[in-house]
């Protein structure tokens, strides 16, 4: 599903991905009595949800010490108080799955899912970004904001862990969305190379962009092995994580490099958004720009990186 979105819009499968992936994890993680609740409020679509990890200073780097964001334990719950940044859905969202350090002396992490509507919640204005404009993005403001104790997802102090098994999830989603992006951009270079002609031969004539194509098909089929292969592999409760982060890194870079080329191919046309005197568009200035962010949510690719080496060489020398 997210390869098949990306192919007509990032920015929609980058929505796909919060409502569909990262937040049902969390809702897995849910008490049954709000599973109940929200699951089918979820699926027909009737309430938007956000997953909300990344602050201000906090993104990639996840660790409890690192969380502004608190929630200090109360009788019946906690109180939250923090900012989070970068959140999908949150001008709209019902509900939000956020991440918080468990106390402000605390060294884990509680992940609580927050009724929207709450007193002390402020959504900020929507963020104004260079690319994926239709994938709407804003700060969540919580002040002094009660959450009761039947919102915690999974269990008090494990938030890491709810949160990891939905971000291994949604980084084969966005290794997915990678590819449909990539698979876009090659079908339109490969058009033109079949149709633009120049000193008297179809471009697809000239050796360089053969090789080039044939290059980026490679790329485009290996990446979509991996993300397969990573969901494969959840799929028969398998530790998917250095496949999921293999699939996210290299899927990515190929959606830009691809859609890269693919504007090259098509020079002037290729660059503008619109020809002001004929209408023509073939969305490649939006697909370079949407390009550039899968390759930073989700857990920037040098942090794929990180993650496949701790694999390879062990956490003990890695750190």
């Amino acid at each position: 599903m997210a390869e098949e979105i990306a192919y007509e819009s990032s920015s929609m499968a980058g929505v796909y991905d919060g409502q569909c992936i990262l937040v049902p994890q969390t809702l897995a993680a849910a008490q049954p009595a709000l599973r109940k609740r929200l699951i089918p409020e979820l699926v027909s679509g009737s309430t938007a949800f956000a997953f909300a990890t990344s602050e201000p200073e906090t993104s990639s780097d996840l660790t409890a010490r690192r969380l502004s964001t608190v929630a200090e334990r109360t009788g019946s719950g906690y109180t939250v108080n923090g900012r989070q940044r970068w959140i999908t859905n949150s001008v709209v969202a019902g509900w939000a799955s956020v991440l918080c350090r468990d106390g402000k002396d605390g060294d884990r992490a509680v992940m609580l899912l927050i009724d929207l509507k709450s007193p002390g919640v402020t959504i900020g204005p929507p963020d104004l970004k260079m690319g994926h404009r239709g994938q709407i993005t804003a700060d969540i403001v919580l002040d002094d904001v009660a959450v009761p104790d039947e919102c915690v997802l999974g269990a008090p102090g494990q938030g890491m862990r709810v949160a990891l098994a939905a971000l291994v999830r949604g980084r084969i989603g966005i290794g997915a969305a990678g590819v449909g992006l990539a698979q876009a951009a090659l079908d339109l270079a490969v058009a033109r190379l079949r149709t633009r002609h120049a000193f008297g031969a179809p471009l697809g004539a000239m050796q360089h962009w053969q090789y080039v194509m044939a290059g980026h098909a490679t790329s485009i089929e290996c990446a979509r092995s991996l993300y397969q292969k990573a969901a494969t592999l959840l799929d028969r409760g398998h530790d998917a994580e250095a496949a999921a982060a293999m699939a996210k890194s290299y899927a990515t870079k190929a959606a830009g490099d691809v859609v890269r080329d693919a504007v090259q191919v098509h020079g002037a046309l290729g660059f503008v958004r619109q020809v002001g005197a004929t209408g023509e568009s073939v969305r490649l200035e939006e697909m370079y720009r949407d390009a550039k962010v899968l390759e930073i949510f989700e857990g920037a690719n040098e942090l794929q990186q990180w993650i496949i080496s701790r694999r390879l060489i062990g956490r003990d020398v890695t750190g």
